[in-house]
């Protein structure tokens, strides 16, 4: 998270998140992000890294305007793309050691994917400012400098089907508490960056 405003307060929590049957899901990667007034993004970058065929971490949230850089670490080829409205992209394919960096003016979701291997998938969150944090492994969290005023907190994992939010009012010097739940899901099939059906592993992509 970036830079906490002197004059601001706190926003903390903790995010529960459990599996459609009700189970904890555990492992899940939360991201919690205050919306309602805009900041100027940060120097830096994110890194998404490739690597045993997955991307890590699988959820991140940027400022708008911020970079995100995808290393390849495996040996073998990655494509990163997304079909998104938000940030459509192709970054073609790349090998063990190589990076590609874009960047995310737009606000929104943006689902990145591997053309080569359909089990990676991951997400961007671009949103307005630099208040945003991932959750600790218990689901608590912390967002320090946050601008005195009534907003709304969001949480959000990969598989939910919508983001967790509560209201809160933000008093500078002090802190406000917000109590979030997520339901996740399974991962949804998506296409390739054709639009096609992924091929069998048995014929691979040149």
């Amino acid at each position: 998270m970036g830079t906490a405003a002197a004059d601001g307060g706190r926003v903390v929590g903790k995010v529960t998140v459990t599996e459609a049957d009700g189970k904890p899901a555990i492992g899940a990667e939360v991201v919690v992000y205050v919306v309602g007034y805009p900041e100027p993004p940060s120097t830096t970058v994110t890194t998404m890294t490739q690597k045993d065929r997955r991307f890590q971490p699988e959820l991140v949230a940027i400022t708008r305007d911020e970079t995100v850089t995808f290393p390849n670490k495996d040996v073998f080829f990655h494509n990163v793309f997304s079909q998104s409205t938000t940030r459509p992209f192709d970054l073609g394919s790349f090998k063990r050691d190589e990076a590609k960096d874009k960047q995310f003016p737009s606000l929104g979701v943006v689902d990145v994917y591997c053309n080569i291997h359909p089990e990676m998938a991951a997400t961007i969150l671009v949103v307005p400012n630099q208040r945003h944090t991932r959750a600790a492994a218990d689901g608590k969290f912390t967002i320090d400098g946050v601008r005195p005023g009534t907003w709304t907190v969001f949480a959000y994992t990969r598989r939910a089907t919508r983001p967790a939010s509560a209201k809160v009012t933000v008093v500078a010097g002090a802190d406000v508490t917000a109590e979030l739940a997520l339901v996740r899901g399974a991962e949804p099939a998506h296409p390739n960056k054709y639009g096609e059906k992924y091929r069998e592993p048995s014929k691979p992509y040149h």
